[in-house]
């Protein structure tokens, strides 16, 4: 059978860059970032799917930057809430699946148990509300789509919170991290992974509607950004290495632009049953990482 031809939209971020290399030998793939596609034009978008023709649209771009969306909500919108929705109906036109990437933002985090697919979303803050509203608008397109729920995605590239810790532990002697607010740290390279496997069964399957859903994708396991901080300290190399231990802050104490969930704790039993995958706990994908650096 010939290889499907997938456009790769976001091709630099994370899980993008992840995505190039474990997607490469099962698809032909046209892989685009900023600012050869803008995802704040709608003609953008249009013509990248229709020369292209996927027969797999993947959307790895968004605006992450938590604290400047608040000040910059329009751009955030017309990133993370509109362009999915368009991405959405020329997949549709073409037949082809759209996979999207959501957050643990879109909950307020008041829950004290994992959240499933079908709790109410409640975003606290403008990113959250602009990727609640590009998972409401591919929906609401009624064509098949994949949307995976991400959870504190760290990686050995680009801007993320593991990256911050080692620089920083590097650079002073003491370091505070709030430890009241609770996720699962998933490495970008375990997204990617496990995409292209649910990827490969959709193509395999020749029914993309079958599959179509919300699916939490996150690490096994549980801890707080101090823990995440502690464990990122413990693994690393005491070479050049200043700091040892991380003090406990609580929220409160380290004021942010934007207000973020308590709780993100995402329950991934979905994407088990359906796909048979489950990713590892998280402290192994961190020492992994370490290991590679």
């Amino acid at each position: 059978m010939e290889l499907p031809r997938i456009l790769l939209i976001g091709k630099i971020g994370q899980v993008g860059w992840e995505l190039r290399r474990t997607l490469a030998p099962m698809a032909r793939v046209t892989c685009v970032d900023f600012p050869d596609i803008d995802l704040t034009r709608g003609d953008s978008i249009r013509r990248w799917v229709r020369e292209t023709r996927p027969h797999v649209v993947i959307n790895a771009a968004a605006y992450t930057a938590v604290d400047k969306a608040e000040s910059k909500p329009d751009q955030t919108m017309k990133i993370n809430g509109v362009a999915p929705g368009i991405l959405a109906e020329e997949a549709k036109k073409l037949g082809a699946l759209l996979v999207h990437y959501s957050t643990d933002y879109v909950f307020d985090g008041a829950k004290t148990s994992p959240y499933v697919e079908t709790d109410p979303p409640n975003p606290l803050g403008v990113y959250g509300r602009s990727k609640l509203a590009g998972d409401q608008a591919v929906r609401a397109v009624g064509g098949a789509h994949l949307i995976f729920r991400l959870c504190w995605v760290y990686g050995a590239r680009g801007q993320n919170f593991m990256l911050t810790i080692m620089r920083l532990a590097r650079e002073r002697e003491k370091l505070r991290v709030v430890a009241d607010q609770t996720g699962c740290p998933t490495w970008s390279r375990m997204i990617a992974e496990t995409t292209t496997l649910a990827l490969k069964q959709a193509v395999a399957a020749r029914d993309f509607g079958a599959l179509t859903g919300t699916y939490h994708l996150a690490s096994s396991g549980v801890t707080s950004w101090q823990g995440f901080a502690q464990a990122i300290l413990n693994l690393m190399p005491a070479e050049g290495k200043k700091c040892s231990a991380v003090d406990a802050i609580s929220t409160p104490e380290y004021p942010t632009p934007a207000k973020r969930p308590a709780y993100s704790v995402l329950a991934c039993e979905k994407l088990e049953r359906t796909f048979g995958l489950q990713l590892p706990p998280w402290e192994e994908s961190l020492k992994q990482v370490l290991e590679e650096r």
